[in-house]
Parts: C-alpha cells; sequence; structure tokens
C-alpha cells in the first residue's frame, strides 16, 4: 500500500467539490483555518459553481477539475468541499497514472466513498476518511475532529478511543483498515471499485435512510462474501434513520447484530465516524490494531 507523504507548512491543498453543490461561503472558514495552519489553498471553480441542478457543475467540468487538481505537483492534497452524490458518474473518466506516481492525500467521506474504494482496491493509495469543508463552519475547527484531520495530514499516528457498547462483540485484531459509508459500498459491489475486505477492518456509517435499506444493504454486503473474513468490523454512526408506517422492528444496531451473530471477529458499536460533528479521521489503506474490551474500544495506527 502506497502512502501519500505528510504535509508541511507552505504546501497546497486544493479543494474541488466533484458531486454535489456546495455554496462558496460555506468554505470560507476551512480556507481561513486551512491557511492558519500554515498551508496554501487552491479553490476550483466548482466550489459555488454555476450549476442550476443537484451537482456543483457538468459531469465533464466536475471531472476536468479533478484531473487537474490530481496532475497538478503543487498540490499535496485534495479536500473535498462536499459529497452528496456524483463521484460514481466520473470515477471512469478520471486518469490516476500520475497520481499513482505522486500520490497526495484525498480527503472526504459520504459518496467521497467511491474515491476511497476506487484508489483502495485499484491502485493501493491511502486516503483519508475525514470532515470535510462544511464542518469547519460554526466553531467546528475546535474541535477533536477537525482536529484529528490536521494531525493525520502533518504525519501523527492515530489512537482513538470510545465507550463499550452493549452489543459490542469483544476481542482483537490488526489488519488494513477499510470502510466508509454502507450505501455506497454496496452500490460498489460487482464494480471495478469494489472493495476487498478479506482480512481487513471494516468501518461502516450511514445517515437519512430507511431502516429495510440498512438491512438489504448489509445483506448485500454478506451475500457479496464482504462480511465472511473479516479482521474486524467498527459500526459508527447511523443518523437520523427512518422507519416505515408498519414498523421493521429492529434498530440498525439490531439488524447489524444479527447479521454479523454468526462470525467470531471483534465488533465495536458507537464508534465516531459519522455524517455529525463525531467523525474522527481514518486512513484508509493503513495498518490498524482494533481491541474491544469490556470498558472501552481501542484503534491504533500502526504504520
Amino acid at each position: 500500500m502506497i502512502v501519500p507523504p505528510s504535509l508541511r507548512k507552505g504546501d497546497t491543498i486544493g479543494i474541488t467539490c466533484p458531486a454535489g453543490f456546495m455554496a462558496a461561503e460555506k468554505a470560507q472558514t476551512c480556507i481561513h483555518i486551512l491557511q492558519k495552519w500554515g498551508f496554501e489553498v487552491m479553490v476550483g471553480k466548482t466550489l459555488g459553481g454555476s450549476s442550476k441542478n443537484y451537482f456543483s457543475a457538468s459531469d465533464t467540468d466536475r471531472a476536468d477539475e479533478l484531473q487537474a487538481m490530481l496532475d497538478d505537483k503543487n498540490i499535496r492534497a485534495i479536500l473535498f468541499g462536499r459529497g452528496g452524490y456524483g463521484l460514481g458518474r466520473i470515477i471512469d473518466r478520471l486518469d490516476f497514472k500520475a497520481f499513482k506516481k505522486d500520490p497526495k492525500w484525498l480527503i472526504g467521506f459520504s459518496d467521497i466513498t467511491v474515491i476511497h474504494s476506487h484508489l483502495n482496491r485499484k491502485l493501493k493509495v491511502a486516503s483519508l476518511h475525514a470532515p470535510m469543508a462544511a464542518a469547519f463552519n460554526e466553531g467546528g475547527a475546535e474541535n477533536e475532529y477537525i482536529l484529528s484531520l490536521y494531525k493525520a495530514i502533518t504525519g501523527k499516528r492515530s489512537n482513538y478511543s470510545c465507550a463499550a457498547h452493549a452489543f459490542n462483540r469483544n476481542g482483537k485484531a490488526t489488519g488494513e483498515l477499510v470502510g466508509g459509508n454502507l450505501s455506497l459500498l454496496a452500490h460498489l459491489c460487482g464494480t471495478p471499485s469494489d472493495i476487498d475486505t478479506k482480512n481487513k477492518i471494516l468501518f461502516l456509517e450511514d445517515i437519512g435512510e430507511y431502516i429495510y435499506n440498512m438491512d438489504r444493504m448489509m445483506y448485500q454486503l454478506k451475500r457479496n462474501g464482504k462480511l465472511d473474513r473479516l479482521a474486524g468490523l467498527i459500526i459508527g454512526g447511523f443518523t437520523d434513520m427512518k422507519d416505515t408506517e408498519r414498523p421493521f422492528g429492529k434498530t440498525v444496531h439490531e439488524l447489524i447484530r444479527d447479521i454479523v451473530s454468526e462470525y467470531d471477529y471483534p465488533v465495536c458499536y458507537g464508534f465516531p465516524v459519522s455524517h455529525e460533528k463525531e467523525n474522527l479521521a481514518l486512513k484508509i489503506g493503513v495498518h490498524h490494531s482494533l481491541t474491544v474490551g469490556k470498558t472501552k474500544t481501542q484503534l491504533t495506527e500502526l504504520q
């Protein structure tokens, strides 16, 4: 696995929106903080773009801008403005030849899971599942989750913990960390960007879905063999879940517990990776140790 180099003061971070539209003013605090941290910032035209529909720009313009940032040797990391939906429409247009020779950190979550999975499966390049531009607003730049992003891009090894959960399955595991948004990982099954989970620590999170959809997507992963030979499983935030008029009958945690009950690897619930403020920076493709114990869960970066 190729791990991009850490950033130093004076390095340039590019900001682009390869999926949904984001108003330019929502990124101003982020830009200011990145500059305060000592970085130069290059802002793409897709941030606050003139598109009149859901996307930040046309498929061609979004792909072209991301391609230019991937190829630009002066840009040492790319922070995506937001996710939403759209990377799946352009991922096959991108040429990663120059990027693989001179890798940089690609940073984001949600729809950005598409590119994380693609880099991990096709290119063997590590990437960063972490807060995006809007998370810096309303004092967010001062919280531990944004600070975890700063530590990650500047080369600090992570060592995270969270409280024990009643559904946890205790144990220890080591392996490469992979994962992201459950909906996107399910959609990627059978594509060239399909995630490889064998002997790896998988983390999952999602937002705004019906509970029965969560059940269906977990079975999608199970039937594709994604849950069979994991080293460990981390369940993050599943926020704003919705139920049908006739209740599904289980919570998301309950359905996940039942679906993985036949396996013996450690499982942690309630880890702070989510669409909410609680979203720690996680290096996908990097080896970690996972310890799920009686009083807490520990996830530690190993390399």
